[in-house]
């Protein structure tokens, strides 16, 4: 992996990783037609600049993270069902990873799902200015995280998951949208930790240099993609991810079958 490689994949993490766009899609995309998508420290990286961008979550909403108690406990009862799931099927996961059909046919059934989000739960909003996350109780907050887990299967976006849990719990697109980031930390910190657990040996002094920058890139990158997915949704809905999925998904399709290698895993 090249340096501009790496600024690559990480700028298209920190866009991506918050967005209901599906950050898997777009890295089998990218790695593929650079041509690292089998390469071992690539799989790392693109997991591990995920502590990038889960700290740009911690700085935007860090009066959030230090406000009670009740907030690390809805969170923690949210990110049990996918704890749960990951560790029992860790394997089967990553073996779907491999099939970027299942991940090109989830981007468009998930999209086709974003085009009539605005009209299911439009009697949801409220002011923009509401916190509505503090009045979740615990069974709503673990309804949200069971939503998570069907972002186990690559394609659906672990974003669009969550913010379609909130919404059947209540929350209007925006609170929808900052629980999705706010589940993020526990969820994507766990899942980077134990990656960088299982394969550290891959990294070296050689590599080493190309994952720091990776991390302050996606997190420069995710702070302004945070700030302007909210801003938009809040004001336009999801109709254009559902179109962008779309487009994403055949896009995939188009590639495979035309015999592009197609890897992150």
């Amino acid at each position: 992996m090249t340096t501009l490689q790496a600024l690559i994949l990480a700028v298209i993490e920190g866009i991506t990783e918050f967005l209901p766009i599906s950050s898997t899609g777009h890295m089998i995309i990218a790695s593929s037609i650079m041509g690292i998508g089998s390469d071992e420290f690539t799989k790392i990286f693109t997991v591990n600049i995920q502590f990038g961008t889960i700290l740009s979550v911690v700085v935007l909403y860090y009066k959030r993270f230090f406000k009670s108690i009740q907030f690390y406990i809805l969170l923690l009862v949210a990110f049990i069902p996918a704890a749960i799931l990951g560790f029992l099927l860790g394997d089967f996961i990553d073996s779907l990873l491999e099939n970027v059909v299942v991940v090109a046919v989830m981007l468009i059934l998930g999209g086709i799902f974003f085009l009539f989000v605005d009209g299911l739960f439009s009697k949801k909003e409220t002011s923009s200015e509401t916190d509505q996350i503090t009045t979740l109780s615990y069974k709503q907050s673990f309804f949200i995280g069971c939503f998570q887990c069907i972002a186990m299967i690559p394609g659906v976006s672990r974003a669009a998951a969550t913010i379609i849990g909130g919404l059947t719990q209540g929350l209007d697109k925006k609170n929808a949208a900052e629980f999705s980031f706010f589940l993020a930390v526990p969820t994507m910190f766990a899942a980077s930790s134990y990656k960088l657990l299982k394969d550290h040996a891959f990294i070296n002094q050689d590599n080493i240099g190309l994952l720091v920058l990776g991390n302050i890139v996606g997190f420069l990158v995710a702070i302004l993609a945070i700030k302007g997915f909210i801003k938009f949704v809040t004001h336009r809905g999801f109709v254009i991810f559902g179109y962008y999925r779309i487009a994403l998904g055949i896009l995939v399709l188009v590639m495979y079958f035309m015999g592009i290698s197609l890897s992150v895993n």
